[in-house]
């Protein structure tokens, strides 16, 4: 009999660190899609916050902190990331466990702008795109996740079958920024 190891999506693909930016692979924990049942947007913020005392983010927000996240993923969708969810959520919304499909990187540094800009087609100058921010929107030609966690770090998820793509396409992308000097 075969011995299966698990492996993270990005195993053996980073960290990366090319000029002022790195890029690793960020542990996110338990990854659940909450769907909130028809009427029950208001219930379903309520146990989220009862149950993970954080807030359920509106469009293009995220709240909570590292390691306990809920991320806007689109309409009716929000992704909680880090503790496995609280079975009261699911008297409010449906719960769809996501832990194996996403490949969670982290890309932190000062050029980490200018990274992004060569890849996605959204303003996401802090100025613009501030701490707690979150889009949909593609990275190259792939659909993704992108959320401002920190001044210079955004968490960037994509399919688990993508990663070796996001990988090459932001590995290029830091190596023309670092190359500009």
């Amino acid at each position: 009999m075969r011995d299966l190891t698990p492996q993270s999506p990005a195993q053996g693909l980073v960290p990366l660190s090319i000029g002022s930016v790195s890029l690793s692979e960020a542990e996110l924990g338990a990854i659940t899609l909450l769907t909130p049942w028809r009427g029950q947007d208001d219930a379903a913020a309520a146990a989220l916050k009862a149950a993970h005392g954080m807030a359920m983010p509106a469009a293009g927000r995220a709240t909570g902190k590292e390691g306990a996240r809920a991320i806007w993923f689109g309409k009716d969708q929000i992704m909680l990331a880090g503790p496995e969810p609280d079975a009261r959520l699911a008297a409010h919304c449906a719960l769809v466990d996501q832990s194996d499909a996403w490949a969670c990187l982290r890309l932190e540094g000062d050029a980490v702008e200018a990274v992004m800009a060569r890849l996605v087609a959204v303003d996401l100058r802090q100025r613009h795109f501030k701490r707690g921010h979150a889009i949909r929107s593609d990275l190259g030609h792939m659909p993704c996740s992108v959320t401002r966690v920190g001044d210079k770090a955004m968490l960037i998820m994509v399919f688990r079958s993508m990663a070796k793509s996001a990988v090459h396409e932001l590995r290029n992308a830091m190596e023309a920024v670092a190359a500009r000097g």
